[in-house]
């Protein structure tokens, strides 16, 4: 993932990692209520899923200004 300082792009950015995410809880969703889903399957999207909330937390946090000391 490529990464700059311009906020507008963070934020398209955040959008787009929080849409996914959303997606994936839903796919997780539907797959753990699907009695022959695949275990492995399921773990990777969790996996991906927390990925993605890193992500969006290191984005986040690169949107707030550094407090001078």
């Amino acid at each position: 993932m490529h990464e700059c300082d311009d906020p507008a792009t963070i934020a398209r950015q955040l959008a787009e990692l929080r849409q996914e995410h959303r997606d994936l809880d839903g796919a997780i969703g539907r797959l753990q209520a699907d009695i022959a889903a695949d275990d492995l399957a399921i773990k990777r999207l969790k996996k991906r899923k927390l990925w993605l909330k890193d992500c969006i937390a290191r984005l986040e946090s690169s949107l707030i200004p550094d407090e001078p000391a």
